[in-house]
């Protein structure tokens, strides 16, 4: 299994929290927004985010309701801007789903009323998914028009058995067509590859990683399958690999991707020099972000508190609340208890970790919140400290999980935490 997530040391416990009044901030944090799409052309039967099968057949975009729903996202976003006059929007980023769904109009369009209503840095990192299945040449032209500039492809694998066993509706062949087509119009992208799949071996599972290296990508993400609740891989759990096995995956990736001079940055991420995903750190390094669309989830500081909020996950009432001014189904103000928690739940994913004066800035308490915890992970070998930089060690990065633990807060304290699912 995926070694931050699935060994568990039970001699690790959880330190109280010091407790602190309120947060404070100085300066707010940066500012993303995350753009939801969520339909696909088929549900996969290991995802559990927020996503709807499209009814009914035709071109790649199917039988979506595209223009009800570009015209609520703009909708959701005209209500948001009240809680965050006077900031900018330091990138974007199209998730689902299946954004590539979305015709290039539609992108353009939204992309448009976004600039119209809200400062974009004028180097944004513009990302958006899409899935070999729905990849047309004119399609991806299109988008990187509308000012898309990063792409993030789902391969997944380049075996055809084990795309197959995953539900995927493209073949090994359309899987290196469309990376094909994406290098001809985006100069940053990123391939996603899944390892621990049903009955691999591990010469197939470095077979995949060997095939997307080939193609010489900006960013590459690895990451281990993980049968989630409320997916039909947990219902119906598939043959996997072994937890030995899947070690070895990890570890022999790892150093294929290394010798290529890829950073390993992040639990599952590689970049080549200057290629890090600047949204999805914004994410790991606890900044604030706007999320629109049916089931996203954003977080909103203030000067003395932070919210979380989710708008309503099916589309069709979503979108019926957004045009009524009403898309934001729950909202609530994290409790003090748990921003030292939410913080290390990020920032301790970054294998180099963070500057310590980053804590203070990004959830608005003192390094003292968490002290006692820092102390406990520092005696146990799952950190490094000093006076500038807290970082997981590699037993750290092992045992995540284990270490994220100690910076739980008391359950008497404890309040219902959102954690975010968009990245």
């Amino acid at each position: 299994m995926r070694r931050d997530g699935a060994q568990r040391d039970p001699a690790v416990t959880g330190v109280r929290l010091t407790p602190h009044a309120s947060p404070h901030f100085s300066a707010l944090p940066p500012l993303s927004l995350y753009i939801h799409i969520p339909w696909c052309m088929r549900k996969c039967p290991y995802c559990d985010f927020n996503s709807h099968e499209v009814r009914g057949s035709g071109s790649a975009g199917g039988d979506i309701p595209e223009r009800d729903y570009v015209a609520a996202l703009i909708a959701d976003f005209e209500q948001t801007l009240p809680r965050v006059w006077g900031r900018r929007i330091s990138s974007v980023f199209f998730g689902g789903g299946t954004p590539s769904l979305l015709s290039g109009a539609a992108v353009d369009e939204i992309l448009a009323a976004v600039r119209a209503r809200m400062p974009l840095q004028p180097d944004a990192e513009i990302t958006l998914e899409a899935n070999p299945g729905t990849v047309e040449a004119g399609r991806f032209r299109d988008y990187r028009a509308a000012g898309v500039n990063r792409l993030s492809l789902g391969i997944q694998s380049f075996n055809p058995r084990h795309l197959k066993a995953l539900g995927r509706i493209h073949d090994d062949a359309q899987a290196r067509r469309a990376i094909d087509i994406a290098r001809e119009h985006f100069d940053n992208f990123n391939l996603d590859v899944m390892y621990g799949l049903p009955q691999q071996s591990l010469a197939e599972a470095l077979a995949d990683i060997e095939a997307a290296l080939a193609f010489g990508p900006p960013h590459l993400s690895a990451y281990h399958l993980t049968l989630e609740p409320n997916t039909y891989f947990y219902r119906y759990p598939p043959e996997l690999p072994d937890d030995d096995t899947s070690a070895e995956m990890q570890m022999r990736m790892e150093a294929a991707l290394a010798a290529r001079g890829y950073d390993h940055y992040e639990t599952s991420a590689f970049a080549q020099s200057g290629a890090r995903c600047a949204h999805n750190l914004n994410y790991w390094m606890f900044g604030d972000y706007i999320g629109i669309g049916a089931g996203a989830h954003g977080k909103i500081s203030f000067p003395e508190r932070v919210i979380r909020e989710a708008r309503y996950r099916q589309p069709n009432q979503f979108m019926e609340k957004a045009i009524a001014g009403d898309a934001i189904q729950e909202s609530h103000e994290v409790g003090v208890a748990d921003i030292g928690f939410e913080f290390m739940m990020n920032a301790l994913r970054l294998n180099g970790g963070f500057e310590v004066r980053l804590f203070a800035e990004r959830t608005g308490m003192p390094l003292t919140a968490v002290l006692k915890a820092l102390e406990a992970a520092e005696q146990r070998g799952l950190i490094t400290r000093n006076h500038q930089r807290i970082a997981p060690t590699l037993l750290g990065r092992r045992f995540l999980n284990e270490l994220l633990q100690l910076f739980l807060p008391d359950a008497s304290t404890h309040s219902d935490k959102n954690i975010n699912k968009n990245i």
